[in-house]
């Protein structure tokens, strides 16, 4: 099978303990940050049957469960995608100015400075989704996002032209959450072969320590799922950041 390629020639580092790199969390301690995990994963069918696929642009690192020593299971999956579109925006030199990727706590303060929420959201285990992703990525980055609202589950194929819209002009990463499937997904392509429609997701579930990519394609953290695999029942918001990647 045909196998994601790289979308450019640069090559993204690793973080290793003690590294003082461009998306640093605020932590007293580094992290060892995994970046372009898609790179290498086999498209969902074989090339002769794939008519159309749009991908990521540029770089980011992979944040999940506890890459910063907390414990966030069961509550923050929505912040780790938040962090991982962070880590592209700084990385791809969207913005004006260089702003870190924000701390769990930080995202909450903010909404919290916001209004959005009350003020005992702060050091919560109250989960996010996009619609507080998109206020959070205005006030640190500056970045308008479109939020997209599809139904149900059913009908996420119907606005598969948008998400290849997206890929196309913006490239960034994408959030997507929903209700009954309350789960927080980055998406990070799209696909469109003879036996159907496919996302690529990256899970933020993971916890613990990543050797490498291959760990995670092999258990499935990176993974492209068919459209009809979705909850039928569940409606799903994307967060579509409205940005484009500097070349």
């Amino acid at each position: 099978m045909t196998k994601v390629t790289s979308p450019g020639k640069r090559q993204l580092r690793r973080i290793t303990p003690g590294a003082c790199m461009i998306d640093d969390l605020h932590s007293s301690s580094a992290m060892n940050l995994v970046g372009n995990v898609h790179i290498g994963l086999p498209l969902p069918e074989e090339p002769s049957s794939i008519y159309r696929t749009s991908l990521v642009s540029g770089d980011y690192h992979y944040y999940h469960y506890g890459c910063d020593e907390v414990d966030d299971r069961g509550w923050g999956c929505g912040y780790r995608t938040l962090q991982t579109i962070c880590s592209w925006l700084n990385l791809s030199k969207c913005c004006e100015a260089y702003m870190p990727v924000p701390a769990l706590r930080e995202i909450q303060e903010a909404l919290v400075e916001m209004e959005d929420k009350p003020k005992n959201f702060i050091d919560s285990k109250s989960w996010i989704g996009s619609f507080e992703i998109a206020l959070c990525l205005d006030k640190f980055y500056g970045i308008p996002c479109k939020i997209l609202h599809v139904p149900s589950g059913k009908e996420l194929v119907e606005y598969a032209e948008v998400v290849y819209s997206h890929f196309r002009n913006s490239g960034s990463p994408v959030m997507m959450g929903g209700d009954s499937d309350n789960s927080s997904k980055g998406i990070l392509g799209i696909c469109s072969g003879q036996k159907g429609h496919y996302l690529l997701v990256l899970d933020p579930h993971f916890f613990g320590k990543i050797v490498d990519g291959e760990m995670l394609k092999h258990n499935r953290w990176i993974q492209w799922r068919k459209l009809d695999s979705f909850e039928y029942a569940s409606f799903y918001n994307f967060c579509l950041p409205q940005c484009k990647i500097v070349k």
